[in-house]
């Protein structure tokens, strides 16, 4: 049986259960039901739609986490002054736009953006001036590509780690060591962050999820495979190019409850 909670317009079913047996409480619950059609829906349990799997509402905190798996490589079509921000126009491919809705969250290099016009395999998103100033998405140039991917459905399968979407800096590419087919990339971080990379711990680069292999000081490293240098704009940094970096949002949880015990130093500058 659901559990039924005091959000919902009467006691939870365990306030019920504890002064009376569980068939007079069901009994009760039905009642009142039958008694006001018109608020039943006020403590019913809520149908589950399917069509919610498909397009994920944008205003529920649930429905936006993303898994790092990139679906497709889209293109920068085109950048639309629109004070004090822009609006990016992307062609992100049919696989992506078929089922695309205004409002849904797509991650855009590893930064989550929202659906606000559709036409085509073309969708256009808003860019803040913070947005564009924080992550490599303002120094994008019409044919640049860009990773893609939906945000999670409930229930659906997590391949990755939860990507929130928030670009927390821009990590420099420092230098790519080919192993062909593979590749290992090194990058520094800004040292606010760096705390927050361990070996073997997860990152974002760009909105891929990858395994840190190495740790020094403010650089780490990355080991590619070769279908992620295929499929996602990593295969074509370059050493100095800026790449969109995310930590693992647990590190940013431990971070913070160490620095509101005064266990860790709050060096994080106000402005980062």
């Amino acid at each position: 049986m659901p559990r039924i909670g005091s959000d919902c317009g009467i006691p939870a079913f365990s306030e019920f259960s504890r002064r009376r047996p569980v068939g007079q409480t069901i009994g009760i619950l039905s009642n009142m039901a039958a008694n006001d059609q018109a608020t039943a829906g006020r403590f019913a349990p809520r149908p589950r739609l399917a069509p919610a799997l498909n397009h994920p509402n944008p205003a529920s905190p649930q429905n936006q986490m993303f898994t790092g798996l990139v679906e497709t490589m889209g293109r920068l079509v085109d950048r639309i002054d629109q004070p004090p921000g822009q609006r990016l126009r992307i062609d992100v491919g049919d696989a992506i736009a078929r089922d695309a809705a205004i409002g849904d969250s797509i991650c855009c290099s590893g930064c989550c953006l929202t659906v606000i016009a559709a036409s085509g395999t073309t969708l256009d998103f808003e860019a803040g001036e913070e947005t564009l100033a924080r992550t490599n998405l303002g120094r994008l140039r019409p044919g640049d590509p860009i990773n893609l991917e939906r945000s999670l459905p409930t229930g659906g399968r997590l391949g990755g780690h939860y990507v929130s979407g928030h670009v927390d800096a821009l990590a420099e590419l420092l230098r790519v060591e080919p192993d062909p087919p593979w590749a290992k990339l090194w990058f520094r971080v800004p040292h606010p962050w760096a705390a927050q990379i361990a070996s073997k711990g997860s990152v974002a680069l760009d909105g891929v999820s990858l395994t840190v292999v190495d740790v020094v000081g403010n650089d780490f490293s990355v080991a590619l495979i070769p279908h992620t240098l295929a499929v996602t704009t990593l295969g074509v940094r370059q050493p100095g190019d800026r790449i969109n970096l995310e930590t693992d949002i647990l590190a940013k949880y431990i971070e913070r409850q160490l620095e509101a015990r005064g266990l860790w130093p709050s060096d994080k500058p106000a402005d980062s």
